[in-house]
């Protein structure tokens, strides 16, 4: 069940005069933030598509990643 299905089934969990005060608190947050609108693009995509991957392919000094990543926390942070 995904967090839609489940916000839906707990809306109709409640009695009638719950799911009003729901229904005027999803009113007052529309007027407050405004409505969003989802755009027509598809969120998904392969990331081995996008040009950034493997930019860093020949560094030798990334090839292992955690070590670079704990080396760089213990010089900046001395953790």
């Amino acid at each position: 069940m995904n967090d839609t299905e489940k916000i839906l089934r707990d809306f109709e969990d409640l009695p009638p005069e719950g799911q009003r005060e729901v229904i005027d608190f999803l009113a007052f947050l529309k007027s407050r933030y405004g409505a969003t609108k989802k755009s027509g693009r598809s969120r998904s995509f392969q990331l081995r598509t996008e040009r950034f991957v493997g930019l860093w392919a020949d560094r030798e000094d990334l090839r292992d990643s955690s070590s670079w990543v704990r080396e760089l926390r213990r010089r900046e942070w001395g953790r």
